[in-house]
């Protein structure tokens, strides 16, 4: 055989053994892949870090790192830490998709510091109770009958109730206007994935949000110290009602958040505070939370799991939760949750006055310098100017850091 024919017939036989070694292991690969589930038809935002805006899972695994769950069927989510906001691992983080209950975290974020103090008191009206969507779930609040603000907000945080949401819109100025402050503060946050339509999270043409806006609104909301007392309590009483030569009484209403309360097939979750759960036809089932285990306060977001286990958003967000606890310190970070914009521009102004005093020392120490004779510290006061302007940037990072998010959040996480 001539050596030409030899050797293509060589290579040609190595190609066939390669497709016959390697399409078996490719094809056992692909059925492992959830090519099946629907994915982002375009572009993601990228916010926060490149690889958030990736489809699929982004993670990257040290020595010693566990791998993450397997079976994780949700379309999107995302592990981070709350202090340092450093993102370790998320999947689809920047997919638009409704957001169901969950979106009252924004809500909470944008009104709860306008309504107070909690003991304010509010007569419901007939009109506040209209527009509420057909389904919803409701704490069971009644027209012509006095509630005070920390009732309501056990209501949404509780119960999730979208009578609730529209009294306490209501209060706030109307549900337009509600929706339009929920946008703004949305945007300060710097979660441009999300379109608000409703203040309650029902299905609304066009109102989404993504794992990674999600997480900003818990982090967000667990600045605020009522905030953090709802999202945390277990049970509460709220109030009946009023028959007319009676005492009112109160029923107990319990957390739907699974991870606080359990359920059959849900074991409560150690160091668990909050924050919101979700359903609806379109969104699916949504979650976030919180919580703290040895110091360190991670937060989860899962939307829509397709797994047809019961229960399967809490379990996949426990999941997620011990994974990020025991793989900490043993991953490098895709990606970090943003400050918000104020947060932002508070840094950038403090730098500059920073850097604009170090302009001065360093004229200063030019002249300095200038006049020191031969064999003096000349070098060591140009090196001593440098130092005072690197600490002067680090007083502007370490600015950001202690207001976003506030010093010791582990510590200040309410205790169930």
């Amino acid at each position: 055989m001539p050596a030409l024919k030899k050797t293509v017939m060589t290579v040609l036989s190595a190609a066939l053994l390669s497709v016959c070694v390697v399409s078996p292991a490719g094809a056992a690969d692909k059925d492992k892949t959830d090519d099946k589930q629907p994915k982002p038809t375009g572009p993601m935002s990228t916010v926060g870090g490149e690889r958030l805006g990736e489809v699929g899972t982004q993670v990257s695994l040290g020595p010693g790192a566990p791998v993450l769950p397997k079976d994780l069927s949700a379309r999107s989510w995302i592990v981070a830490d709350a202090e340092s906001g450093d993102v370790l691992a998320a999947h689809n983080a920047h997919w638009r998709l409704p957001p169901a209950s969950t979106l009252k975290m924004l809500f909470a974020d944008t009104v709860l510091p306008a309504l107070q103090p909690k003991s304010l008191t509010h007569l419901v009206t007939e009109d506040e109770l209209s527009g509420i969507g057909e389904g919803s779930s409701l704490v069971g609040v009644k027209e012509d009958h006095l509630y005070t603000v920390h009732d309501l907000w056990l209501g949404v945080f509780l119960r999730s109730g979208n009578d609730a949401v529209h009294v306490l819109s209501e209060m706030y100025g109307g549900v337009p206007a509600t929706v339009a402050a929920m946008q703004r503060h949305a945007e300060e946050l710097q979660a441009l994935d999300t379109r608000v339509v409703s203040p309650d999270g029902y299905d609304a043409p066009e109102q989404v949000s993504s794992a990674y806006d999600l997480t900003l609104f818990a982090r967000s909301g667990m600045q605020k110290a009522d905030f953090r007392e709802y999202a945390a309590t277990a049970t509460a009483e709220f109030p009946g009602e009023q028959k007319k030569g009676k005492k009112r009484k109160s029923f107990e209403i319990q957390n739907t958040n699974r991870l606080i309360t359990g359920d059959i097939g849900v074991e409560p979750y150690k160091g668990i505070a909050g924050v919101k759960n979700g359903y609806t036809t379109h969104a699916g089932n949504t979650f976030t939370g919180i919580a703290e285990r040895d110091g360190k306060v991670l937060l989860v977001t899962v939307m829509n799991p397709s797994s047809d286990e019961s229960h399967a958003v809490y379990t996949e967000a426990a999941g997620l939760l011990d994974w990020g606890f025991s793989a900490s310190g043993k991953v490098t970070p895709v990606g970090e949750l943003v400050p918000p914009k104020s947060a932002v521009a508070a840094k950038g102004s403090e730098a500059a006055k920073g850097a604009g005093k170090a302009e001065g020392k360093e004229h200063a120490a030019a002249a300095a310098t200038t006049a020191a004779p031969a064999g003096s510290g000349g070098v060591w006061t140009a090196l001593s100017v440098t130092g005072g302007l690197l600490a002067v940037l680090a007083a502007g990072v370490f600015l950001v850091n202690r207001r976003w998010p506030l010093p010791d959040l582990a510590r200040r996480l309410p205790r169930r």
